[in-house]
């Protein structure tokens, strides 16, 4: 966790919120900001080969004279927050800009590529989907309206995504000093092996750990407390399933908190 936040600044309200949770992050995680106004409606992100097109809507351009004076006006008087503007590094041959992917995580809201009427719980954006299945970094989806996450709370179903989630959990929580805790569905026991197995099984000991019996996530959403931090993995074969089949569409449309997605590609820095 040595690199910067990647933040997308969008010049609207919507987007003054978002970029109020990102500098929040940071400051609870330790990290710089890096802040791109984009110029362009389309740009590229290459992750080794793999290359993601992200289609922004035209809010995103909006003012491009006051986005600077209004990011600078959103962000903390805090002397501790290094921030900084970058550009895009180049131009494909394709004439779109491309940007840098050596970042600890990303901020984003849950589509960028609808208009504003669609920006909400019950809809993450196709664009937002394949920056999470490619990135070698984890999401920060934020919700509507920014507010302060007071603990953690990782959603754990066993496989190795929902592992990734709760390493860096562990992570997030020596960096900021939250209180963690650990919310599984399933049979203990099952659920115990799986961490011996991942080499988890004493740090989850060393927190609050609660195993529901059952099957049903959506009973026990309840329990996560309104001021967390919710982590999970993207995909898994475990009761928090494929981030986007049934349970994180029910996670993401019952939940207003902000949501920490660890997708199938993410390395964890040494």
């Amino acid at each position: 966790m040595n690199q910067p936040l990647l933040h997308i600044f969008r010049n609207t309200p919507f987007g003054r919120e978002t970029l109020l949770q990102s500098a929040y992050s940071c400051q609870q995680l330790k990290l710089s900001l890096d802040i791109f106004i984009p110029e362009d409606q389309k740009f590229l992100f290459y992750f080794g080969r793999n290359v993601v097109q992200i289609d922004l809507d035209k809010s995103y351009l909006f003012d491009p004279e006051t986005a600077r004076e209004h990011a600078k006006e959103t962000l903390p008087q805090d002397p501790l927050l290094e921030y900084k503007f970058i550009q895009q590094e180049s131009y494909t041959g394709t004439g779109l800009p491309d940007l840098p992917t050596n970042f600890s995580l990303m901020t984003c809201p849950r589509s960028i590529s609808d208009v504003s009427s669609r920006v909400g719980l019950g809809h993450i954006g196709p664009k937002v989907r394949k920056i999470v299945q490619q990135a070698t970094f984890p999401i920060l989806i934020p919700g509507a309206v920014f507010k302060p996450w007071q603990r953690i709370v990782v959603l754990y179903g066993g496989s190795q995504s929902a592992g990734k989630a709760l390493q860096l959990a562990f992570t997030f929580q020596q960096l900021s000093q939250l209180p963690l805790q650990i919310i599984s569905i399933g049979d203990h026991a099952t659920l115990e092996t799986m961490l011996e197995d991942q080499g988890l099984i004493d740090q989850v000991k060393q927190h609050d750990w609660k195993v529901y019996s059952g099957n049903s996530l959506q009973k026990h959403l309840y329990e996560i407390p309104h001021d967390a931090l919710v982590v999970l993995g993207a995909y898994g074969h475990g009761p928090i399933k494929a981030l986007f089949g049934s349970s994180m569409e029910l996670i993401q449309t019952k939940l207003p908190n902000s949501l920490l997605v660890v997708g199938p590609k993410y390395q964890p820095s040494e």
